[in-house]
């Protein structure tokens, strides 16, 4: 049993299809099919089940998986190790970003990162929340960007900062007057949130204690639609604080108010497997984001 039949063994539990495991572990079709038939034939036991148009681990194959998988993992921590012991941050990082923070926050970091530490590249992926923890673990992402809490022991957790809602309002509303807005004012005045699935709709609805809000009421896909719906005059909606930077100079009759309710506001943090082979450069870059906060935000 050699540890490139347990990396085959992996790839084809994730792909389910010989073609794609061969592909991502760089070999032929042939070469993954001898390796995996070897390994069964040395365990004993059928590990996968090949008569299901997608390949699928049979019981015991389901626990050998996982074994392998940790086997793997350890891999390459100790080749990471090894590689990256002179310099933390002479590496690639592929980090996660939640879309509602990612267009907004990231301009303000990326230049000071890179001066920080010039050897560290990142490579961004955007996504919702519950596909970055999934690549989280499965390994496809080494860190991700999101909105805390994140209830996972097999997650470390880094709080960065607090960012605080703002009520965006058309500018002819007569809450657009208003010194700061009351949340049952915004709720009356026909909020508008984004629709399920949208981790920065159960954000906003948990911060302001307005869980029973109707689901019709939820109608948009993004933040730009949001900010469009206010601007014929639909709606109101809550706008985290990085987004509504610079908002007014779209030329969008949009008008931003602070919230009178104390604790609007979501909190951001960098998270990452615990004992990931890259964890000593996730600390690092965690520490550089939280030193250099974008305007508006609080720090944790």
């Amino acid at each position: 049993m050699t540890l490139q039949e347990l990396r085959y063994l992996v790839a084809l539990a994730d792909s389910g299809h010989f073609g794609q495991a061969a592909e991502a572990c760089f070999v032929s079709q042939s070469t993954l099919s001898t390796g995996l038939k070897k390994l069964e034939d040395f365990l004993g036991v059928i590990v996968f089940d090949r008569s299901l148009k997608r390949v699928t681990p049979t019981p015991i194959g389901r626990e050998i998986v996982e074994s392998a998988r940790r086997i793997v993992d350890e891999a390459a921590r100790i080749r990471e190790l090894a590689s990256f012991a002179k310099d933390p941050m002479d590496r690639t990082l592929h980090l996660g970003v939640i879309p509602t923070l990612g267009p907004y926050y990231l301009p303000h970091v990326l230049t000071q990162v890179r001066a920080a530490h010039p050897k560290l590249r990142l490579l961004l992926r955007e996504e919702m929340t519950p596909h970055m923890l999934a690549h989280l673990a499965d390994g496809k992402l080494d860190a991700g960007l999101l909105a805390l809490p994140i209830d996972d022991p097999a997650l470390e957790v880094a709080p960065l900062f607090v960012e605080p809602f703002l009520a965006a309002v058309p500018g002819g509303h007569a809450l657009a007057k208003a010194g700061s807005v009351n949340i049952d004012e915004l709720a009356a005045a026909g909020l508008l949130l984004l629709e399920e699935g949208h981790c920065l709709r159960d954000q906003a609805l948990e911060a302001c204690h307005l869980q029973g809000l109707k689901s019709e009421e939820i109608r948009a896909t993004s933040l730009e639609t949001l900010r469009q719906m206010v601007a014929m005059g639909l709606g109101v909606t809550l706008i985290p604080t990085l987004a509504g930077a610079g908002i007014n100079a779209t030329g969008e009759q949009v008008t931003l108010k602070p919230i009178s309710k104390p604790g609007a506001a979501r909190s951001i943090g960098l998270v990452w497997r615990r004992r990931s082979a890259m964890a000593s450069s996730i600390e690092r870059l965690a520490e550089t984001l939280a030193a250099k906060l974008p305007p508006g935000v609080l720090a944790i």
